[in-house]
């Protein structure tokens, strides 16, 4: 008798890696993230230009929602799928689709062609970042693990000092298109520094192999705790509604189980339901507020486009000092702790902000308080981003990072659409109170936060001490 040869790719330990590899990898992952933030900050101040060139002003905001739609497809695709085979499929594709919409809308001679290109660029966006995140969880102990985090929130200080400028720079001397093609250029050896971690990384996360249940705070808890009704998604069963093949041969569907996971966190259940609730609270209650932040500075304060930027950068800055704080625990807080700071201040920048429609309020307050929201944000994300990983078991860091982002990038969308639905709705009876009132409602989703943290501990099981 021979014994029988796995023919599953063996995954190397969290740690395995050599300290230099793993400093490439961190290099690499933080280089991508720097060009995600440059090519969003840059694409931002270079689009007025672009729909004027192509004729296009009527779709100018379609070419920002497109991405955050169609990175929801790509989240939800790479969330399963870096469950069964690592992170490094869904990666190399992510890139490869965000380098070709890249060069799409870089090239492009019409409205229409761009917004395609956009489109396909926001699905590699939202395949690679949930990646990222397994990748994380695959090449880092999770000692490490905040401050990878902090690292990649990190990852945007430099864009947000110099993005707008040297963007306005490429535009008028260079021409817009290379806004596209050079982040399009610089994303492959980014991508490449990844290369030992992704190699190491490969294989499906590891299950359970002692025939207990699935922990109270896993995915698939998440699902079957919530007492989500399985006949509502479908008639093929407990096996089905978990995300697994069942005893009958039925295929997975990831795309339900990842639904289903998005939905469960309506409940903000304790664990990782309220983990991705928070998320999605505090992602609209910043972007809600930050896309009024330049209007109302350009609009009602007469502040040049250069200088209403500023608050974003301010922002960005108060942003990335609190995750270099928590990378490394200065506060010595709980988890919990950590995400009810953040959404306190949160909470007060958004109220300080709405000072700036007194006209005797200098610019510059309000541009402090916001600094207090960034740093709200720079305290809560990494703090969820490690309990999502840490709530999750293993085999499930996809799915788990999946319905993260999911939540994110549906929350932002609506909130960026709906608090200029609601501005324009209130000002022509209000008029400059309209963004007061709209940036408080904003603050009262930051309060909502605070008041869900708490819940972001781990459920004791039943029947512990």
């Amino acid at each position: 008798m021979t014994a029988a040869v796995s023919t599953e790719p063996t995954v190397a330990a969290p740690g395995a890696l050599s300290p230099g590899a793993q400093r490439l990898v961190l290099i690499g992952m933080v280089a991508l993230c720097s060009l995600g933030a440059f090519e969003a900050l840059a694409v931002a101040t270079a689009m007025p230009t672009i729909a004027v060139d192509l004729d296009g002003l009527r779709h100018y905001t379609f070419a920002f929602a497109v991405v955050f739609a169609t990175s929801v497809v790509g989240m939800l695709t790479a969330g399963r799928w870096c469950d069964r085979t690592g992170p490094a499929p869904a990666m190399w594709t992510g890139v490869a689709l965000f380098v070709i919409g890249l060069v799409v809308a870089g090239t492009a001679t019409g409205m229409g062609a761009l917004i395609a290109g956009r489109a396909v660029q926001g699905v590699g966006s939202g395949l690679f970042g949930v990646a990222l995140y397994v990748l994380v969880a695959r090449v880092f102990v999770a000692e490490r693990r905040p401050a990878v985090f902090s690292a990649f929130a990190a990852a945007w200080v430099v864009p947000a000092i110099v993005g707008p400028g040297l963007a306005g720079l490429v535009v008028d001397h260079v021409g817009w298109r290379w806004v596209f093609l050079g982040a399009a250029a610089l994303t492959v050896p980014a991508a490449i520094l990844m290369r030992p971690g992704l190699t190491a990384a490969q294989g499906a996360g590891q299950e359970p192999d002692d025939g207990r249940e699935p922990d109270d705070n896993s995915v698939e808890a998440v699902v079957s705790d919530d007492g989500l009704d399985v006949g509502l998604l479908g008639d093929a069963g407990e096996g089905a509604a978990r995300g697994h093949t069942s005893d009958v041969g039925q295929p997975d569907r990831p795309l339900m189980h990842a639904l289903r996971l998005a939905l469960s966190v309506l409940r903000a259940g304790r664990g990782l339901p309220a983990v991705v609730s928070v998320r999605a609270l505090v992602s609209a209650a910043f972007t809600g507020a930050e896309v009024l932040l330049p209007l109302l500075l350009v609009h009602e304060r007469h502040l040049s486009p250069g200088g209403a930027g500023l608050i974003l950068t301010v922002g960005a800055l108060g942003w990335s000092a609190a995750s270099w704080v928590r990378g490394r625990d200065l506060l010595h807080l709980s988890h919990a702790g950590y995400v009810r700071l953040g959404g306190a201040l949160l909470a007060l920048g958004m109220v300080g902000a709405a000072m700036l429609v007194l006209p005797d309020v200098p610019a510059g307050v309000g541009m402090a308080f916001w600094v207090l929201s960034g740093s709200g944000m720079g305290l809560v994300y990494p703090t969820l981003s490690v309990l999502t990983l840490e709530l999750a078991p293993p085999h499930e860091h996809g799915s788990a990072s999946s319905a993260l982002q999911v939540a994110d990038a549906v929350a932002a969308a609506i909130a960026s659409s709906a608090t200029g639905a609601l501005l324009w709705a209130l000002y022509d009876v209000a008029g400059l109170p309209a963004y007061a009132v709209v940036l408080g409602l904003t603050g009262l989703l930051a309060a909502a936060a605070l008041a869900l943290a708490d819940r972001t501990r781990a459920a004791v099981p039943q029947g512990a001490a």
